[in-house]
Formats: C-alpha cells, sequence, structure tokens
C-alpha cells in the first residue's frame, strides 16, 4: 500500500472538458474513499494523474485511479460489491467512450445498466458510482441537462447522489483546484488569478473564481495584517472607541453589549459599506481598581494587569469582536500623550493646584483613594458604597460624605489629613465646552442619555476637579509642570479616556492622522450612561484646553442597564452569565450577539432572561432566516444542479414588483436606522426581511410541483430569492459575522457590501456551494438548567438578603475580635502597672 501518493490535476479545465471530468472524478474519489494519503498537485498536464514515487506507480487513466483509490482508501467498499462495478466497466468500455456524443442513448443505457446493477441501492460507495456521477455531472448536467428528465430513475439517482457528502465536497474541491474557462482563454486563467489574490482575510468561498458570475463592485475592502487603516481625503473617515473595560473583573453580558458589542456593529456596518473605519479599544490598567484588585489577589498590579487583559482577549474574540486593534493603557505612548495634555494644560493656565482635607488611615499609613474607603451612602443610606459612587443608588460621591467610612484594606476607621493636589478648571472651561457640545450634540444626533447627562451637569455648573491621586499605579504627574508630586499620578478619570489616543498610537505612528484632523474625521464613542461625563465634559474640555486641533467626538452613544432575570449581575454571588460562561452553554457566538443587540438597552432597562434567549433563536434565527436560507439553498442544489438558473426575463414580471419594492423600503429603513446609530432597530428589519422572504416563497408555492409545471417562474423566484440571501448576508454582517461568512460560502460569493438599492448581483449560471445549517434547535428544557446555573433561580431580594446577612456576620465577627484585642491590651496595661517588671525575661 502506498504511503504518499501526489495527485496531478490540470489547472485549465474547461466545464464540459474532459480534463475537468476526469478532476470531479478523482476528488470525488478521495473524498467517498477517505484516501487520507494523497496530496493535491496543480499540473500543466492535460489529465489527471497518480503517482506513488516509492512504489514507482504512475496511473494515467482516471477511472483505474478511481478504482486504485477504492482499494487503498478508509472507507468500507469489498471485493464483494466488485461484480456490478465490472458490468459498469464493461458499459464504459463498449457504450460511453465510442458513444459520448450520443447523450440520449448513453442515459438510457445507463439507466438500464442501473436498475440491472441495483446500484442506486444504499450501501457503500463504489467506484462505478464516482464513474457515472461524475459523467452525468459533467456532461449531461452541465451541456444537456433537460436530458435527464427523460430518465426519471437515473434522475432520482443522480440528484440523491448529488447531496452526499462526498460529491459536494468532490465537486467543490475539483472547483478549487481547477480554473474553469472558455477553452483557449490564457487571458482569463490570468485574470482570474489576480481576482483570486485579492479575496478577504477570512475566505468564505468555495469554488474558483470564473464559477462566480457577480455584478460588479460588491465585494467588501479588507485589510492584510501589515496594513495601516488610515484616514483617506474624500472618503468617510470613521473613529470608533468603546469604554475601556477595567482589569479587575471578568466582563458580564452588561458590560459587553454596553460598548465593545454595540461599537462591534457599528463598526462592521461602516465596512460593510466601504467607508474607511478604524475601531480601537484596550484594557484600563491604571488607578485604585487595579490597585485594590492586586491586593485582593496578592499579586503585583501588573502581574494582575497582564492576566486581565489577556482573559479579555480571549472573551471578545470568542464574541466575535473584529477590533483593529486592542491594547492597553500602560504603554509608555500613554505616558507621553498623558503628560504632554497635563503639560499644556498647565501652560495654558487651566491648571491649579489646592490643599485638601483627605481620609488618612494611620495604620498602613497612607493617603485613602476613593476605592479604598467604603461606609454608608448618604443619599440611600446603602451601608456598602465606596468613596466614588454608590452602587445602589449610582451616585457619585466623596469619600469625606460617607457615614461611618472605613479603610478598605484594614477596616481601620480614617482620620483626616491635608494634602496637595491639581485640578482642573472646569469653571473656566465651560464657555469653551458649552459652545462645543451644543454643536456637537445637534450635528451628531447623540443618544439620549448622553445629551440629557451632560446638559444637566452643565446646567449645574461646572467646577475644578482634582486630576491627581496619591497612588503609585499610574501615570506620574510630570515633573515640569509641579514638584513635590513624585508619589501622586493622574487620576484615572482623567488619564483614562487619553487612552483611546495612546492605544492608537501603539496601532501607528501616524496617530494623529485620526486624532488630530477634526475636517476629516468623524469620532463615535460607545459606552454605558455612568460613563458619559467623562467622555462629553472631562475629556472634551482637556482637548479644549490643550487649544491643539483635537478629533473631538461627533456621536456618543450610551446605553442603560442590561438587568439579569429581574436583579444585577454579581460575580460576588454568583448571578448572571460573564463572558466566559458564554461559551460554556455551547450556544455559537452568533446567537448570543443577536439576543443581546435585539435587547439592547437602549432608552431603558432591559432584561437578560433565559425564555427569551431560547425562544428568539428557536422562533426567529431558525424559524425565519434559517430555514429560508436553508430551504432555497437545498432546493437550488436539488433543481438546478447548484446553479442560480436564468431568471433574467421572468424576474421581469410585474407581479414580482411589489415584493421588490417591499425589500427596498425595508433595506432603506434599515440603513437609516444604522446611520442613525439604532442599532436594536436594525435587527427587526433584519429578521423583517428574512420574514418577506418567506413569504415570497409561500406565495408562490415554491415546491416540486410549481417547479414541474412553471418552470419560468420558479426559476425567477429561485433566481429572486438567492439574490435576497445574499443581501441578507450584508445584513446579518454587523449582527452575526459568522452567519454572513456561512451564508457567502453557500452561496459561493464574496462577503458583500451592505447597498443603497436591492439589486441582482447573483447572474445566471452562477455555482453555490454547498448547504450549511445557519441555527439549530435549543430545547426549552434547557432553561431551568441554566437558570439554576447561573444564579437566576433566587430572587434579587433573597440574593441581597444573604449578602447583607454575609456582611453583618463578618462586621460582627470583626468587631467581636477587635474588642476582644482591645480587652487584652488592657489587662497588659493593668499588670504592667502593678508589676512594672512582668514582660521582662526575668
Amino acid at each position: 500500500m502506498a504511503t504518499s501518493l501526489k495527485l496531478n490535476i490540470p489547472t485549465t479545465a474547461p466545464r464540459g472538458s474532459s480534463a475537468f471530468a476526469q478532476a470531479l472524478k478523482a476528488c470525488c474519489a478521495v473524498n467517498a474513499f477517505q484516501a487520507d494519503q494523497v496530496q493535491f498537485c496543480k499540473s500543466t498536464d492535460e489529465s489527471v494523474s497518480l503517482e506513488a514515487s516509492k512504489e514507482g506507480i504512475r496511473i494515467i487513466d482516471i477511472n483505474a485511479i478511481v478504482r486504485y483509490l477504492a482499494s487503498i482508501g478508509g472507507a468500507p467498499w469489498k471485493s464483494t460489491e466488485r461484480a456490478p462495478d465490472d458490468a459498469w466497466i464493461e458499459w464504459e468500455e463498449i457504450v460511453l467512450r465510442p458513444r459520448i456524443s450520443e447523450l440520449a442513448t448513453v442515459l438510457g443505457l445507463a439507466e438500464q445498466l442501473l436498475v440491472k446493477t441495483g446500484l442506486a441501492k444504499s450501501g457503500p460507495v463504489s467506484p462505478a458510482q464516482i464513474i457515472l456521477f461524475s459523467t452525468l455531472y459533467d456532461s449531461a448536467a452541465t451541456a444537456a441537462p433537460g436530458l435527464l428528465d427523460k430518465h426519471p430513475q437515473l434522475k432520482a439517482w443522480f440528484r440523491a447522489t448529488l447531496e452526499s457528502d462526498w460529491a459536494m465536497e468532490g465537486i467543490q474541491k475539483a472547483a478549487s483546484m481547477t480554473t474553469v474557462v472558455d477553452a483557449g482563454s490564457a487571458k482569463a486563467v490570468k485574470s482570474a488569478a489576480v481576482v483570486a489574490d485579492k479575496l478577504p482575510k477570512k475566505p468564505v468561498v468555495v469554488g474558483t473564481v470564473a464559477d462566480r458570475k457577480l455584478g460588479e463592485g460588491i465585494e467588501m475592502k479588507f485589510y492584510g495584517p501589515d496594513e495601516k487603516i488610515l484616514p483617506e481625503s474624500g472618503k468617510r473617515n470613521i473613529l470608533i472607541t468603546s469604554a475601556l473595560p477595567y482589569v479587575n473583573n471578568v466582563p458580564h453580558l452588561g458590560n459587553i453589549i454596553g460598548s465593545v458589542l454595540s461599537a462591534d456593529v457599528y463598526s462592521r456596518y461602516c465596512k460593510a459599506r466601504n467607508y474607511n473605519c478604524l475601531y480601537v479599544c484596550g484594557t484600563d490598567e491604571y488607578g485604585t481598581a487595579t490597585e485594590t484588585k492586586a491586593l485582593e489577589e496578592k499579586v503585583t498590579p501588573q502581574e494582575l494587569c497582564n492576566k486581565y487583559n489577556a482573559l479579555h482577549r480571549q472573551v471578545y474574540e470568542w464574541f466575535n469582536i473584529g477590533f483593529d486593534h486592542f491594547g492597553r493603557t500602560t504603554t509608555p505612548e500613554q505616558t507621553e500623550i498623558a503628560q504632554d495634555i497635563f503639560v499644556k494644560l498647565f501652560q495654558n493656565g487651566y491648571l491649579t493646584e489646592d490643599s485638601i482635607t483627605q481620609l488618612y488611615c494611620e495604620k498602613h499609613d497612607g493617603f485613602l483613594a476613593d476605592r479604598y474607603v467604603e461606609g454608608t451612602c448618604p443619599k440611600c443610606a446603602y451601608d456598602d458604597a465606596r468613596g466614588d459612587q454608590c452602587d445602589k443608588c449610582g451616585s457619585l460621591l466623596d469619600p469625606m460624605e460617607l457615614i461611618n467610612p472605613r479603610c478598605k484594606l484594614d477596616s481601620q476607621t480614617p482620620v483626616v489629613r491635608p494634602t496637595k493636589h491639581v485640578y482642573l478648571k472646569l469653571d473656566e472651561l465651560q464657555p469653551q465646552e458649552e459652545a462645543w457640545f451644543n454643536k456637537s450634540v445637534t450635528e451628531g444626533a447623540w443618544s439620549r442619555n448622553g445629551k440629557t447627562i451632560t446638559e444637566s451637569w452643565l446646567k449645574e455648573g461646572l467646577q475644578k476637579r482634582a486630576i491627581t491621586r496619591d497612588l503609585s499605579w499610574g501615570t506620574p504627574v510630570p515633573a515640569a509642570a509641579y514638584e513635590g508630586y513624585e508619589k501622586k499620578v493622574l487620576y484615572v478619570w482623567f488619564d483614562a479616556c487619553i487612552g483611546y489616543v495612546s492605544i492608537t498610537a501603539t496601532y501607528t505612528k501616524d496617530w494623529e492622522k485620526w486624532w488630530k484632523n477634526p475636517e476629516n474625521v468623524k469620532l463615535y464613542q460607545f459606552m454605558g450612561k455612568d460613563n458619559v461625563p467623562f467622555h462629553s465634559v472631562i475629556f472634551p474640555s482637556s482637548q479644549l484646553g490643550t487649544k491643539d486641533p483635537w478629533t473631538m467626538v461627533h456621536h456618543i452613544s450610551t446605553t442603560e442597564y442590561l438587568q439579569y432575570e429581574g436583579g444585577k449581575f454579581s460575580k460576588s454571588r454568583n448571578v448572571g452569565v460573564f463572558g466566559n460562561n458564554a461559551q460554556d452553554t455551547g450556544i455559537p457566538p452568533d446567537v448570543w450577539r443577536f439576543y443581546l443587540l435585539a435587547s439592547r438597552p437602549e432608552t431603558g432597562d432591559s432584561q437578560f432572561n433565559w425564555r427569551d434567549f431560547i425562544l428568539k433563536n428557536n422562533s426567529e434565527l431558525l424559524a425565519r432566516l434559517g430555514n429560508f436560507v436553508n430551504r432555497l439553498v437545498k432546493f437550488a442544489i436539488a433543481k438546478y444542479e447548484g446553479l442560480v438558473p436564468d431568471y433574467t426575463d421572468s424576474a421581469k414580471d410585474p407581479a414580482f414588483d411589489a415584493f421588490k419594492a417591499d425589500i427596498n423600503k425595508l433595506l432603506k429603513e434599515y440603513v437609516e436606522e444604522l446611520e442613525a446609530v439604532h442599532i436594536r432597530n436594525g435587527t427587526d428589519l433584519l429578521m423583517h426581511v428574512a420574514q418577506r422572504g418567506n413569504q415570497f416563497l409561500q406565495d408562490n408555492k415554491l415546491d416540486n410541483a410549481t417547479f414541474a409545471a412553471e418552470p419560468a417562474k420558479t426559476a425567477a423566484v429561485v433566481g429572486l430569492g438567492l439574490n435576497l440571501i445574499y443581501l441578507l448576508s450584508a445584513l446579518c454582517y454587523p449582527y452575526m459575522p459568522a452567519t454572513a461568512e456561512s451564508i457567502a460560502r453557500q452561496l459561493n460569493a464574496p462577503l458583500r457590501t451592505i447597498p443603497d438599492t436591492w439589486e441582482l448581483d447573483l447572474k445566471p449560471s452562477h455555482r453555490i456551494g454547498k448547504a450549511e445549517y445557519l441555527f439549530s434547535m435549543i430545547d426549552l428544557k434547557k432553561e431551568d438548567e441554566w437558570r439554576g446555573k447561573y444564579g437566576g433561580d433566587k430572587s434579587v431580594e433573597e440574593a441581597l438578603k444573604e449578602e447583607e446577612k454575609k456582611k453583618k456576620a463578618d462586621k460582627k465577627k470583626q468587631k467581636k475580635e477587635a474588642m476582644k484585642a482591645k480587652a487584652g491590651e488592657a489587662v497588659k496595661d493593668a499588670v504592667a502597672a502593678v508589676l512594672p517588671d512582668a514582660g521582662s525575661s526575668k
């Protein structure tokens, strides 16, 4: 047995030629017989040949190659089944070769032999099946497909065989190995090779360029790994950022939909419109949150950052978030750019120094940053508020406001001491900030929350705000501005938004072409509502204060909160689905993406609910979109041998005008909603287009009877339907990129742009690929399993009560231990007073 075989396939093989028929037989045989030891090689020879150099074997007869592959392959094909195969050898030698031009006679004899030998019965595939199928596919099905209608048994066997895995894989492999052109058209071969070199980074097509008959200028533009996306004059240049996630936790579904996933949809939409678009994000790694988490995990802040940066990358990669660059803020670029902004604000008179009183922990001898202080919220009486914010009522706080404050590190009661900090004069910058805001909020059509929150800050009147902190982990305060700040760093919420700029600088040295190019670049920023003031007030004011020509935010897209089964996500209580949990369920990322985006809390809080999640998959994705695509692709493969039928004239029938008008109306609405960054509405319109496609097939009764009775009408319905599927792939791409790629593979077409008007871009005779299932049914029984596993079975009240009970028990224990320790000290003092030498060594 040969251990290594080389199969030489001709590179130029026009459809219907002997060379293509040979290539098809060889490729089908390799797949059918699982001849894994075969290596495919392109060849300039005119026929297929098989070489086994170690054994000194070279086979040049294609049918002999098929039988040889059957004998060495891993698939079951026994010698006892050689009798019918011998009959086919005789048929091939006596009938097929001499009368290849008399197809009607050949097909008639083939049908008789098919019945006589029992070849059509189920069982292991044989060489005879490979030879007959390939002959019919390339000769009868292509040169004269109508002849098969006169031989119903042969036609039924052929179509059933066409849907087998080995047949479809063989067809695709043969198509990919050859360049199918008109015989002698060397120029076309060269042109096809040039186009093939320009395929996307993620190839989604099968077959060859010449197999594709497509409209002009519909392919999306993709950048290679070494290419940098930069603004281009005269083009629509879009810069997109999503709020930088902290590196002190695992992102949950609310975090994901609130920033990175929403931004990803808009980025993919822009790219599907062939806008010049750059999407950057990264982890926010400086500040108190990092220090406190590092203390909890007993690691250094840098070690913590490395751990969580990698974790975030993994989560976002699984969710198929298509960042152009995902970076981090602990970089030299961050230090350089942040310090430059600080120094320019100082030089322009927008910084001031002031002494303030701050909480100080005498036990560990250090000033307490906001997040190092915990206590009772003065506004809602929540007993576990942080020094910067109350998680229960959402109020921004000053640690000095907390009732009964305590040090997070050792639970000691802090004291008040004076310290110096640098402040940004927001009050002096307010006129510039307000003028810019009024212009941007109108031209950029901000989300309602972004507009409302910013207006409330401006109406209340901006006050100077401290932008330094007593920490060691952060961007150092530049020595050129202030002395005595060696142990202080820039406040994280002054520093963090600058991270967008520094992360871009780690992507390209030409970062200023994006960030200091306001005339040619529009900046879109995505975040949860709690992050709005830092993006709409503090960062823009800092930009204005430098007097540099900054690219400033054009549109702010905000979300409210995504709740989990009626309550909040909580890692500590094991309530809710976090990024790594989604993967554990086995549900594909596209289903998660679609559900989250369809539930996006754009105008109010929304709920994640397991039953809704399952029903959204089953009744919408599977029933509407998946079934529409699968039904039509399989129909085209079965009835038209995988070729788009000639619908050119019949599709012009006025009876189809209303359908075309409906699709164009829905397409126009989809584009308008995405241009306005109304992301949730886009999911509704996507499903409306799919449902209109289902209705179209239903109205025109696409079935076997209509195919036989009204061939012209059926061709039009299939042609229009396949083109609608191609449009759907583009509309899916922002929301479900893997689904879009699957549809493109099934249509044997590249990822395409989102047009303004629906055109029929899959032309007659375009060869489609193999059918794939887009979605699978989810059993409703999984609802209880998942709810139990991820904490949704507990009510919010029960979970909060358990948490409060645990906290009270911990505090009671700490208090008891403190009293015991205090009593012990008192006893020691009393003993020492009576017996001064009691503690000595005597």
